[in-house]
């Protein structure tokens, strides 16, 4: 069983569009997933504009990856280093923390998720 950054079982994110890197819509990872999509982030459209200025355009539908593109208020696993990236400059999303996976703890502290942590109702 894969644990979130509160120790307790990983929730899943989002299921539309369908995120991770698995597509599975849980922010998990293994060893080839070089980026490490362990964040799950609501997406502002600063965190949007952000990334794409960065060369990731995450606003652009790619149909022949089922990509819809995204816009502000999605659900979705961000590489923790763009994360990180982003919050450093004060653009940093929402995280769900239920859906946020621990290995993100080797990349931060849960004190500066817990700054962004979006309560799930």
């Amino acid at each position: 069983m894969e644990l979130n950054v509160l120790g307790k079982p990983l929730e899943s994110c989002c299921t539309s569009p369908p995120t991770g890197y698995f597509r599975d819509g849980f922010c998990r990872t293994r060893e080839d997933d070089y980026g490490t999509h362990t964040v799950c982030a609501i997406v502002t459209k600063e965190f949007l504009e952000y990334s794409a200025s960065k060369g990731n355009d995450l606003m652009t539908p790619i149909p022949y990856w089922n990509f819809p593109g995204l816009k502000p208020g999605d659900k979705w696993c961000l590489c923790i280093s763009r994360w990180l990236q982003a919050e450093k400059v004060g653009k940093g999303p929402f995280v769900i923390l239920e859906a946020t996976h621990e290995k993100s703890l080797q990349f931060t502290s849960i004190k500066v998720l817990e700054k962004y942590a979006y309560k799930v109702s």
